[in-house]
């Protein structure tokens, strides 16, 4: 099985910082692309930021300059930088990797259980 596990969540003030960690763990060979996405309250869950192995990013334009995905492919582990949050960006965030288990299977993608952001005014 394959596990996901995000933290940095919490409560912030309008215009603070929040990290958020995931780390991939269990039967995984290796992992292709990792992501974030966010649901608000009465919201479809929306796409923040995804990362592919070698590094390249692409972000969703509410949260272009103030977010940033980096990953760190030794520990299995995508990180969400952000920076002067705003009370809109209250949602719960969840991670996801495209996961290969084993050298001759395919990806799967798997989601994390999610963590809250809550952004004050």
């Amino acid at each position: 099985q394959v596990h996901l596990v995000e933290s940095g969540g919490g409560l912030v003030q309008a215009g603070g910082s929040l990290r958020l960690s995931c780390a991939v763990s269990g039967r995984v060979f290796s992992i292709a692309d990792m992501g974030w996405s966010r649901q608000a309250p009465g919201n479809q869950r929306e796409l923040v930021a995804r990362i592919t192995r070698g590094g390249i990013t692409n972000y969703a334009d509410s949260v272009k300059g103030r977010f940033t995905i980096s990953r760190d492919n030794d520990k299995n582990t995508v990180y969400l930088q952000m920076n002067s949050l705003k009370p809109e960006d209250t949602a719960v965030y969840y991670c996801n990797a495209e996961v290969r288990a084993r050298a001759s299977g395919g990806y799967y993608d798997h989601k994390g259980q999610g963590t809250q952001v809550t952004v004050s005014s």
